[in-house]
């Protein structure tokens, strides 16, 4: 597909057609790189806590899963203010 490249600013761009956004999920933010003469567009995937589940069990078997700090609280002392 050839396309136009347009002024935007002081920069270049090209606009991406619709169908071509959605066939790669293209949404809001994309990532962008170079390889030699050639620009790679993809979209960027956020996906926080993604494997947590299984970093946590490999904690688990490594023994690596036990508090730094400790974290019980006397929630009998006289001088505790609660806001």
């Amino acid at each position: 597909m050839e396309l136009a490249i347009v002024s935007i600013g002081n920069s270049k761009g090209i606009r991406i057609p619709k169908v071509i956004l959605e066939q790669c999920h293209i949404k809001q933010r994309v990532y962008l790189e170079t390889k030699g003469e050639s620009i790679i567009i993809r979209p960027l995937r956020r996906e926080p806590r993604k494997d947590w589940g299984q970093a946590f069990q490999k904690m688990h078997e490594n023994k690596d899963d036990q508090l730094i700090i400790d974290d019980t609280i006397d929630l009998g002392m006289k001088r505790w203010e609660w806001k």
